[in-house]
């Protein structure tokens, strides 16, 4: 099963700079169990028009059945975990 976390964010946006080095250590714990893919909303609106994303940063965790777990504003690495090992990470 894959397993990917779609972080939507924006140069300009102060919250999503403080959501990447939790993301960043994720990403190095888990040790490829997902995948990141950083969306720039500014650069990919029709995918985030898609993902209806109305506020940043949202991270969106999916597998292969479709989304998961959808997070809005600054998410906790805790909580990210346990939507991780739900979606089969």
């Amino acid at each position: 099963m894959t397993v990917t976390l779609k972080d939507f964010y924006a140069d300009w946006c102060g919250p999503c700079k403080t959501q990447d080095p939790i993301l960043e250590d994720l990403e190095d714990d888990w040790d490829g169990r997902f995948e990141v893919e950083k969306v720039n909303v500014d650069e990919q609106q029709d995918l985030a028009n898609e993902y209806q994303v109305r506020s940043l940063p949202t991270l969106i965790i999916e597998n292969d059945d479709g989304i998961v777990e959808r997070f809005v504003g600054v998410t906790q690495r805790e909580d990210l975990e346990d939507a991780l090992e739900t979606a089969g990470a």
